[in-house]
C-alpha cells in the first residue's frame, strides 16, 4: 500500500465523510477549507493567522509523493454537489526517514466528532506502511484538543513544551480500525 484508500466513515454526529488521499487538483478546496477555519483553529494549526492560504502552500500541500509527503483529506459533498473538504491529516517523513512529522486540521464546525481520531489513524498507518515507526507533532502548549487526541490515541515516548510549543513524539498503538465512534 503505497497510499491510503478511499474509504467512507460515519462520525460521531451521524454523518459521513469520505476519507481518501488528496490529489493536486485539491489546491482550491485546500484553501476554500482555510478559509472556513475559526482564527484559533487557524492559529492552532499553523501558528499564525493569514487572510487566506497562499497559493503556494496549497500547491504545495497538494502535491505529495505518497511515500515520504503522504495527506488524506475528509470530503463530503456541498449544496452544489461539489467536494468540500472538511479535514486534512498530513506526515512529511525526515530525511533520514527515521520519523515523520504530523499535521492535522478538522473545520470547526466538524470538530469533536470522532474526524481528527480517523485521519491520524490514516497517516499513521500510511506511515507504518512505509517503514515509519515514530512520529512527531508541534502543538501549542494550550492546544487540549490536539494533545488529548495524542495522548488517547498514541503511544507517546516523549515531550517537552518550549516557549509555549511541545514537541510530542508517539507510536502508534496497535488498535482496532479507526473509526469515529
Amino acid at each position: 500500500m503505497t497510499t491510503p484508500e478511499a474509504a467512507s466513515v460515519r462520525l460521531r454526529n451521524g454523518a459521513s465523510v469520505r476519507i481518501r488521499p488528496i490529489r493536486p487538483d485539491d489546491e482550491p478546496r485546500l484553501s476554500a477549507l482555510y478559509d472556513r477555519l475559526g482564527l484559533e483553529t487557524a492559529f492552532q494549526r499553523f501558528f499564525t493567522v493569514m487572510r487566506s492560504l497562499p497559493p503556494e502552500w496549497a500547491h504545495y500541500f497538494a502535491h505529495v509523493d505518497g511515500v515520504w509527503r503522504v495527506a488524506v483529506v475528509a470530503e463530503r459533498h456541498g449544496a452544489d454537489g461539489e467536494p468540500v473538504l472538511v479535514g486534512v491529516g498530513r506526515y512529511e517523513a525526515a530525511a533520514d526517514a527515521s520519523d515523520a512529522e504530523i499535521a492535522l486540521v478538522v473545520e470547526d464546525a466538524w470538530q469533536a466528532q470522532g474526524l481528527g481520531a480517523v485521519l491520524l489513524e490514516e497517516i499513521l498507518r500510511a506511515g507504518e506502511a512505509h517503514g515509519i515507526h515514530e512520529f512527531r507533532a508541534w502543538v501549542l502548549a494550550d492546544n487540549a484538543r490536539m494533545r488529548g487526541l495524542l495522548a488517547r490515541h498514541t503511544r507517546i515516548v516523549r515531550q517537552q513544551v518550549e516557549q509555549g510549543v511541545a514537541e510530542i513524539v508517539f507510536c502508534r498503538r496497535a488498535a482496532a480500525p479507526a473509526d469515529a465512534a
